[in-house]
């Protein structure tokens, strides 16, 4: 069985981490992989939503650059915690770091790498937009296939 692990930091992905590590200790899996995904959206300070044919200057190349830095960088360290938290539970995990849209990857990831087992958060760090089921966890859901997905509160 390979078991992938999907994780943003919050509070939901982090009782994710726990179920995903109870069963990697208890049952046959071969593989254990954490997965995080930054989507890089970003509010540019000086854009005007109302403007047409909006050409970025090469200030906003540069934000946006240290802004996928600064996520990327965040990703790493999200990562780097969780598998220390499968590390000191004795279980080989490996870590996967991805942008892109984070449903759609997690699902593209697991249908690639033939993932058999999804633990997710119930909400991320989404906020209000994501009053009940997160979009994300809800996405991934809908859109998986061949791949049984858990939902952790």
């Amino acid at each position: 069985m390979k078991i992938l692990v999907c994780t943003d930091g919050s509070s939901h992905s982090q009782k994710a981490l726990e179920k995903a590590s109870i069963l990697a200790e208890r049952a046959k899996v071969e593989e254990v992989a954490i997965i995080h995904v930054y989507e890089g959206k970003f509010e540019f300070p000086h854009y005007d939503d109302a403007s047409i044919g909006y050409t970025a200057t090469d200030a906003d190349l540069k934000y946006i650059k240290e802004q996928y830095k600064i996520q990327r960088e965040k990703g790493e360290r999200i990562l780097q915690q969780a598998l220390k938290f499968f590390s000191q539970k004795n279980i080989n995990a490996r870590t996967i770091l991805r942008k892109g849209h984070p449903a759609r990857t997690i699902v593209s990831v697991a249908a690639e790498e033939g993932f058999d087992l999804v633990f997710i958060g119930s909400r991320g760090l989404g906020g209000l937009k994501r009053m009940f089921l997160g979009s994300v966890s809800n996405a991934v859901v809908q859109e998986i296939q061949n791949c049984s997905v858990v939902i952790v509160k």
